[in-house]
């Protein structure tokens, strides 16, 4: 999902690269409201671990093959506006240290899942939560924002790719989407095995159950 240098006019790469840049802003305004030794240290930890996820990948049908995104799991343990910095952290990295990614196409990367994967999976991952507060739904609710996190970030990655003219519009969306839903699925089963193995350990580290949607 990495869009690399040369797939991206420029005219997508500079809209991009100015929302995700607003939107990283406005994210670090908001973190440092609740700016704890806690949260620094949480922050750090979270980063290492999805930037190790990142470099395993799992084979999918088809011939091809996935690996965590993690901006669902942020967003759960500590919130959008955190998972938002430590994504665009671990894009940063891929990109200027192992070429993972365009440097013209950062912009576009973070803010299709750091700025759309991390908001959007913590939006869908608070509306199902609230339904109830059992145990299952909340795995329930981890495990759907988790897959709509890749999904959603992989149409507006086809969706850019389709306006610069790299492909055609629909080859690209079929492509990227229905394989992302693939993936998507290894993406929630690893994310909700994870934030449930924080929930039994130390359940106190899952900062989105005592920050209401500031965190």
């Amino acid at each position: 999902m990495h869009i690399p240098d040369g797939f991206v006019d420029v005219k997508t790469a500079v809209s991009t690269g100015v929302v995700s840049a607003g939107g990283l802003a406005a994210a670090i305004y908001k973190v440092r409201k609740f700016f704890k030794a806690r949260v620094v240290a949480l922050m750090g930890v979270i980063s290492a671990l999805i930037f190790a996820g990142q470099m395993v990948n799992f084979t999918i049908p088809g011939g091809t093959s996935g690996h965590l995104l993690g901006g669902a799991l942020a967003a759960v343990v500590l919130g959008p506006h955190a998972g938002a910095i430590i994504l665009s952290i671990v894009l940063l990295v891929q990109c200027f240290i192992f070429a993972d990614g365009g440097v013209t196409a950062l912009g576009a990367n973070i803010f299709n899942m750091a700025i759309v994967g991390v908001y959007g999976a913590f939006l869908v991952y608070k509306a199902i939560e609230r339904l109830s507060r059992s145990k299952t739904n909340f795995y329930f609710s981890v495990a759907i924002a988790s897959w709509l996190s890749v999904v959603v970030a992989s149409f507006f990655a086809a969706l850019e790719l389709g306006i610069s003219g790299t492909y055609a519009m629909g080859i690209t969306m079929k492509a990227m989407v229905l394989v992302h839903m693939v993936i998507g699925v290894g993406e929630a089963l690893i994310t909700t095995a994870i934030v449930a193995f924080i929930d039994r350990v130390r359940p106190d580290l899952i900062l989105t159950r005592e920050l209401t949607g500031e965190s």
